[in-house]
């Protein structure tokens, strides 16, 4: 253990909470999903991919990062909404079973297509050139983009913290995801909320993917794995709990990034260990409600 010093365990913390950081975005677009709408959605990390082609694709197309940020969450979100209009909607109210399956197999028309786009082995991804370099935090130097990444993610968790609790469409989507007949006695069409929720919630996965690219190799297969661990940070924070997604993403990445340093042969069994300890203790998970999935 003596190589191990303090500025390198605050530095490998840093690097956990970077890539809890992704882990927590990706579980927040699914937690919405499924809060709300009750709908397992097994083609997150599809589009999470998808995302990351865009993101690199309109970054080459424009030459700007942020214009790529703007403009990928929007194309993804707009697949979302044709998604949940055609081909979700019609299997709401017929288990919870249809939906999963449906999402399952567009998964893989969305890798498939990407690979007719893109061709199999993906294309090539870099960080943007304004944000290389590193930062000095007092105990060592971290790289500046994935500062970025933890700014990013608070932003948006805050930001959509802000919608759903703090405005009137924000109060219409927590009503119709409790009681939609309610909702739709006072004349709300509930088919335009859960639209919209569906959209957003697709609309985080790009804006993940986006944002993961320069950190990983992109190619059609970069979605699989990444949806394990996006439902593994669901599972310990709580089906549906966006609070819980925050938690859990952070918390998985700071487990998987310290045993990578302890222990790297045990890297990806730690995160699905910390599971099992969390479901023991809580079958529901760290913020989840009992029988949610009843």
């Amino acid at each position: 253990m003596g190589e191990f010093t303090p500025s390198l365990l605050a530095l490998q913390l840093v690097t956990g909470i970077a890539l809890g950081a992704i882990y927590a975005l990706l579980a927040v677009g699914l937690s919405l999903i499924f809060g709300m709408l009750t709908v397992v959605n097994f083609a997150h990390g599809a589009f999470f991919m998808v995302g990351a082609f865009l993101g690199v694709y309109f970054q080459t197309l424009t030459g700007s990062f942020l214009l790529s940020l703007l403009i990928t969450p929007l194309v993804v979100g707009g697949v979302g909404l044709l998604t949940e209009r055609f081909l979700v909607r019609p299997l709401y109210g017929r288990g919870i079973d249809y939906p999963l399956l449906l999402t399952f197999g567009l998964s893989y028309v969305l890798i498939e297509a990407m690979r007719v786009l893109f061709g199999i082995e993906g294309i090539p991804s870099s960080t943007p050139a304004a944000l290389r370099g590193a930062v000095n935090l007092g105990f060592g130097h971290f790289p500046l983009y994935r500062l970025v990444l933890i700014g990013a993610t608070a932003a948006v968790v805050l930001a959509l913290w802000l919608f759903i609790e703090k405005t009137r469409y924000g109060l219409i989507i927590r009503a119709g995801s409790r009681d939609p007949e309610i909702v739709r006695v006072l004349g709300i069409d509930v088919g335009r909320v859960w639209l919209l929720v569906f959209g957003i919630g697709t609309a985080i996965a790009g804006l993940s993917g986006v944002l993961a690219a320069p950190t990983r190799a992109v190619n059609p297969e970069m979605g699989i794995t990444v949806l394990a661990e996006s439902f593994v940070v669901t599972v310990v924070g709580g089906m549906g709990s966006l609070p819980g997604a925050v938690v859990a993403g952070l918390l998985v990445g700071v487990v998987f990034s310290m045993t990578s340093l302890l222990a790297p042969a045990y890297a990806e069994l730690s995160i699905f260990v910390l599971m099992a300890l969390v479901l023991l203790v809580r079958p529901q998970g760290l913020f989840g409600k009992p029988g949610l999935m009843g």
